[in-house]
């Protein structure tokens, strides 16, 4: 959840979707199932697994465009919450499934990129265990104070954190989290001691942030614009590679200085590996359509999600990209959640 790939890389990355393609078949079993007999499909509603808590950023990106699909199938597509141990139980549970065309997964970055740096053995291996159908959005992080802190933008937080290493604390929603990874990346590139505050959920952390217990916080827009809009929290470095719409006054870290770093919570959609190809290419084709509906992307841009709808080629390029860039930043780090 940056140096990964700016907005033009990105687009690159989707155009060369035709090129990266035979990243996606590596597992032996997709070729045994890619003719199956799939007419028909969807006769049944289709279950849309979410390792999140209804109710966050994950679950509202995935109930926005499920609803989309299901109009669009003709049939419900239901969300399934399945929270716990870093998306791992709903990872484990997408891998088991059967592939049928009737269980799909939100694989964000925890899933793909970082768990497998994090732990030394997981119940589910995503190269193997899943077909990319395709990219969904995006959401830059950014670092917010507390009122209290009195703190009133980027560059002066960073002359104070370079000034009294160790005297700043900065919370996240817990240990290996993309807010705690992207923190760890501007500790890295600026020179900076802060102390970690890791807690369990982005909801807690925002609570004692926005109570001045805790004076920092690497925080994903969509959990903290709403904060942020009223008051509560005070914006102070945007991890993207432009400022944002949505909160337009709220400079990029590369304007301070810290040139190329970004970080984001991305999110995409994934099957389990046996799911045969032409379902798999029709639900890109879904996917892709919803995210290209008016209503869809004004949805989620006001959440401050930004749609990226791709195929299944440029998911798997863009997984590799930030998987090299944040594996190297987890060694070098030496952060382990075993």
């Amino acid at each position: 959840m940056p140096t990964p790939l700016t907005r033009r890389a990105l687009a690159l990355t989707i155009a060369s979707t035709l090129v990266a393609s035979s990243l996606l078949t590596t597992a032996p079993s997709f070729a045994q199932t890619s003719s199956t007999n799939t007419t028909g499909w969807p006769a049944k509603p289709v279950r849309w697994i979410v390792g999140y808590p209804a109710g966050g950023g994950t679950d509202f990106l995935a109930r926005t465009i499920a609803a989309q699909v299901s109009t669009q199938l003709g049939q419900p597509v239901v969300v399934d919450n399945r929270p716990g141990a870093a998306a791992i139980i709903g990872s484990e549970i997408t891998a088991k499934a059967p592939g049928d065309g009737y269980t799909v997964f939100t694989a964000d970055n925890g899933v793909l990129v970082y768990n497998p740096a994090l732990y030394k053995k997981l119940p589910y291996d995503p190269a193997k265990d899943f077909a990319m159908i395709g990219l969904m959005a995006r959401a830059p992080l950014m670092l917010v104070a507390a009122p209290s802190a009195d703190i009133k933008d980027g560059k002066t937080l960073l002359d104070l954190l370079k000034k009294n290493p160790g005297k700043y604390t900065y919370a996240t929603p817990g240990n290996g989290s993309p807010h705690h990874l992207a923190m760890e990346l501007l500790k890295s590139r600026a020179g900076l001691f802060v102390v970690h505050a890791p807690y369990r959920g982005a909801a807690p952390a925002l609570q004692d942030v926005m109570g001045g217990q805790v004076p920092l916080m690497m925080v994903d827009t969509p959990s903290g614009i709403n904060a942020v809009k009223s008051g509560k929290l005070v914006p102070l470095i945007m991890l993207s590679d432009k400022r944002i719409p949505q909160l337009p006054d709220v400079p990029t870290a590369t304007e301070l200085g810290l040139n190329g770093l970004e970080a984001y919570a991305w999110q995409g959609m994934v099957v389990p590996v046996s799911t045969p190809k032409d379902l798999q290419t029709r639900l890109t084709k879904e996917l892709q359509t919803a995210l290209s509906d008016p209503a869809v992307r004004k949805k989620l841009s006001d959440a401050a999600w930004e749609p990226i709808p791709s195929d299944a080629a440029a998911m798997s390029a863009y997984t590799a990209s930030e998987t090299k860039i944040w594996h190297a930043l987890i060694k070098d780090r030496g952060i382990t959640l075993e």
